[in-house]
């Protein structure tokens, strides 16, 4: 089919090359991504009123599409604000500390605990918690601070947020763009990422097995003497009832994160205060322990209302039990669940103040949502503009079946200049995904693969959704805080205490050896 091309897919053209030429120069793509809808929007129209309306219905359209992400968000970070004020966050991962005696079991629980967090909270809470309470127990175990950093960025940043299985944050901007389903998305990028995980944590444990050493409490003092001394990347502000480290702070990030960086209060260390000084200590400590034992019961609470959660989407999807969860239903249930336990945990530590505490944390939550993933609203309204779907609402188009589609004829345009091979296109997404992550921010490169996966998959017999989430593990992986050192992997090197450029190398093999390896698997099998 013959695609006339005109000036306004040509300037589109551009701002897609000098997108990608920014984000491998490590700088923030906004500026250029409004540029480039004002550009494409005043030559296709040929008014600069619609051009200039185009830079707000642009991020319009894409905050109409995305809120209902910003608001997953804003629900699961204010419930966890609560459960911090209350303790019951930290003692939610204490119990895995007892069976943390030895190098492997170390690396086994650490693996597992970081996983289970980041994929239900994201690796925002999740590095802060688990580097306050298990990495101090991992380091007396004898793991390497190095084997630490990398087991928890592999796990977190890559392995649980690259799927994002149960708040799908990732897999509806890839989805979007695409314009498919985003479950179909979220289904094999959570295969993908179990593959690239899996492989890079054999790969970690092969390679780093032999810095372990026999397990004593002198290598924890060795391991904080060190921090003191300023080899590692943060300091630590004193120990805590881990055994140590539990003063330690991240050093901020830049929203890449998304979900894994930020300079809110949902990436401070945990810190349960003790009452203030009392004439009656019987009371306080009546009041201490009334209070210890609230928090106990939120630790069980929350883990088995999530874990019911789990059956009911398991039974849904593998049986006809109950019936199986719908398009957004699954993170809705997230932030129904979210919000309960926040009205809960809020009354349960302020009593007749809830309601204003409960606001509080809604409000912290709404914040960091937008400091978090905010970024991205320009960025995807530019891609946007190129889908027609719509492409209409952003140019002022009334006709729905007058929007024009401008990725799709590119594609169209230069496929038969291509070659027509799955693996090259397959590979070529994934290329474009690790380079859209060079920026340090995980999800803003997800429209660009996506959008590209829509046009591309037809033209060579794959899945859009399949390349989708290719090209989302290429972001999220290099972006989200694994392989490169100016993402949220710095709060990860700051409480493990090692050069964040190391554990950058470290990381590099393991995750690009997965990364291929599920690309492989992803053209034969899906």
């Amino acid at each position: 089919m013959d695609v006339q091309l005109t000036a306004a897919h040509w300037v589109y053209l551009v701002g897609i090359l000098v997108i990608l030429a920014t984000m491998a120069l490590r700088k923030n793509i906004v500026v250029p991504a409004v540029i480039a809808t004002f550009l494409t929007a005043l030559v296709f129209s040929g008014s600069i009123v619609t051009g200039l309306s185009a830079i707000f219905n642009a991020s319009l359209v894409a905050a109409k599409e995305l809120f209902n992400i910003f608001l997953i968000i804003a629900m699961v970070t204010a419930m966890l604000g609560a459960l911090r004020q209350l303790g019951a966050d930290r003692m939610m991962v204490a119990p895995f500390r007892r069976v943390m005696r030895a190098g492997t079991s170390s690396f086994l629980v650490l693996a597992a605990v970081t996983y289970v967090i980041s994929l239900f909270f994201w690796p925002t809470p999740a590095v802060p918690l688990v580097g306050a309470v298990l990495i101090p127990v991992a380091i007396r175990a004898g793991l390497s601070p190095l084997s630490v950093g990398m087991v928890i960025a592999i796990c977190g940043q890559g392995m649980a947020l690259s799927s994002d299985y149960i708040i799908k944050v990732a897999p509806g901007i890839s989805a979007s763009a695409a314009g498919v389903d985003p479950d179909a998305v979220a289904d094999k990028a959570l295969v993908l990422s179990l593959i690239v995980g899996g492989t890079a944590l054999v790969l970690t444990y092969l390679m780093q097995k032999k810095t372990w050493r026999t397990p004593s409490p002198e290598l924890l003092i060795e391991w904080e003497a060190e921090a003191d001394r300023g080899i590692g990347e943060s300091r630590s502000g004193g120990d805590d009832s881990s055994g140590g480290g539990g003063g330690s702070k991240p050093v901020p990030t830049g929203p890449a994160g998304g979900p894994t960086g930020g300079g809110t209060s949902a990436t401070a260390a945990t810190a349960v205060l003790a009452p203030a000084a009392s004439p009656f200590p019987g009371e306080v400590a009546e009041a201490e322990k009334e209070r210890r034992g609230t928090a106990k019961a939120f630790a069980m609470l929350v883990p088995l209302a999530y874990l019911a959660f789990i059956v009911y989407l398991m039974l849904g999807k593998f049986t006809e039990v109950v019936p199986p969860l719908q398009g957004g239903d699954a993170a809705a249930i997230v932030g129904g669940i979210a919000a309960l336990v926040l009205f809960a945990a809020a009354a349960s530590t302020d009593g007749g103040g809830f309601l204003e505490t409960t606001s509080d944390h809604l409000v912290d939550g709404l914040v960091f949502a937008f400091k978090a993933m905010g970024v991205v609203l320009p960025i995807a309204g530019f891609f946007f503009i190129g889908n027609a779907d719509f492409a209409g609402a952003i140019l002022g188009v009334p006709d729905s079946g007058a929007a024009p589609a401008i990725l799709f004829d590119l594609v169209t345009a230069v496929q038969t200049h291509l070659p027509q091979n799955a693996f090259i296109t397959s590979f070529g997404i994934l290329l474009i995904g690790l380079v859209a992550g060079l920026d340090g921010s995980g999800f803003s490169g997800l429209p660009l693969t996506g959008a590209l996966s829509g046009a591309l998959g037809p033209a060579v017999d794959v899945d859009p959704a399949t390349l989708a989430a290719i090209g989302q593990m290429g972001n999220i992986w290099s972006g989200g805080g694994v392989i490169i050192a100016w993402s949220s992997l710095v709060a990860v090197a700051g409480f493990a205490r090692v050069p964040v450029l190391d554990l950058a190398r470290k990381c590099f093999i393991p995750v690009i050896s997965g990364l291929v390896l599920s690309t492989i698997f992803a053209v034969l099998v899906f």
